[in-house]
């Protein structure tokens, strides 16, 4: 827990950062434009508006990243879109309304500087953006960015952004890690309980895996049916061995949640895992419907080694491909079950059977 709120701090702390930046820039054009002199009116609205844009980024961006994570974040979640869209919007309108009508960074700045020169700054700002202007802003451009953030959420932040940066528009070859992670006994459940409740159960499965996977710089590729498939760069997973990491941070989320589970379902969900490495295809598909996708035998050599989990009884097999690809393994045991041979394959793979050295989950 502690891993995912410092995430989430240092995720905040840069938004506050390019909101400075951001709001220094702006108000120094501004400033050097209405204000005389230029050069002391573009100080100062510079320093109005890099306020102003910490300001705005603490309180919205702040929202974005924390509030999911109390009950009325959670309620805002589980309500129709358009309720959450209308009611988000209204509010981070008048937020923005609110600061930059009320001009907060200006009045700031009075109190900083000597009082005649305040109120010189003062009667000058006043000339700055009229108030029609920063209403018609506020309700057109914080419903446009909060789709844009819907739109990231529902794809995925990177395949978003990938897609936007035309990463992907050309196929290249890449190493990636592949980590499959099976939810065990869903289909049994879905008889015992019915199918609505299996959603539900699996729905809070998958809320539970996202800070682990955050935390540890993986990317959710795809949810397939109880199966969750994640993968990292080779640059972005090979630090601290974060795919096992990952593996092992879920379980231990999971585990932490198992009495609720119990309560709500009456089962605790188990987990088979299969880690695999090596050389993939990947790029955009699709027409109406962008995607980014991975082709390569990596792939299907990841589905066929979680497969072997339950003919060698171990929860979390690791291919010796990924092995050797990864850096910080030694704050875990490896339990070498030499070459097997996988099913739909030829060729034998060596896989090992993690364990966590000391009983500790290692940090990262």
């Amino acid at each position: 827990m502690r891993a995912a709120a410092s995430r989430r701090a240092g995720l905040l702390l840069s938004w506050i950062q390019l909101g400075a930046v951001g709001g220094a820039l702006f108000g120094a054009a501004a400033g050097a434009a209405v204000l005389d002199p230029p050069l002391l009116g573009a100080s100062l609205a510079a320093l109005s508006g890099a306020i102003d844009g910490m300001t705005l980024t603490t309180l919205i961006i702040g929202s974005e990243i924390f509030l999911p994570r109390t009950r009325l974040g959670r309620a805002l979640d589980r309500s129709p879109f358009l309720v959450t869209f209308a009611t988000k919007s209204i509010v981070y309108s008048l937020v923005i309304i609110a600061l930059i009508g009320g001009r907060f960074g200006t009045r700031l700045v009075g109190l900083l500087i000597g009082t005649e020169l305040a109120l010189v700054f003062r009667s000058q700002i006043r000339t700055g953006l009229p108030w029609g202007l920063v209403v018609a802003i506020a309700f057109l451009v914080t419903p446009l960015l909060y789709l844009l953030r819907q739109l990231g959420k529902v794809i995925g932040d990177r395949t978003f952004r990938d897609i936007a940066l035309g990463r992907y528009h050309r196929p290249r070859t890449e190493e990636r890690f592949f980590l499959f992670v099976d939810i065990v006994g869903s289909t049994p459940l879905a008889e015992k309980i019915g199918p609505a409740a299996v959603h539900r159960f699996l729905d809070r499965v998958f809320q539970l895996a996202s800070d682990p996977i955050d935390d540890h710089a993986g990317e959710v590729y795809q949810y397939v049916g109880d199966e969750i498939v994640i993968t990292w760069t080779l640059a972005e997973g090979r630090t601290a061995a974060r795919p096992i990491a990952c593996y092992f941070a879920l379980k231990s989320a999971l585990d932490r949640a198992a009495k609720e589970f119990e309560q709500e379902f009456g089962v605790v969900p188990q987990l088979r895992a299969a880690l695999h490495a090596g050389p993939v295809i990947t790029g955009e598909v699709g027409g109406s419907r962008r995607a980014i996708v991975f082709h390569g035998d990596v792939m299907n050599t990841t589905s066929r080694i979680e497969n072997a989990t339950r003919d060698l009884v171990r929860p979390f097999l690791v291919s010796e491909d990924a092995l050797s690809r990864l850096d910080g393994t030694e704050a875990y045991t490896m339990v070498d079950l030499g070459e097997q041979q996988l099913r739909g394959r030829e060729a034998r793979v060596r896989v090992y059977a993690p364990e966590i050295a000391g009983g500790v989950t290692p940090q990262t």
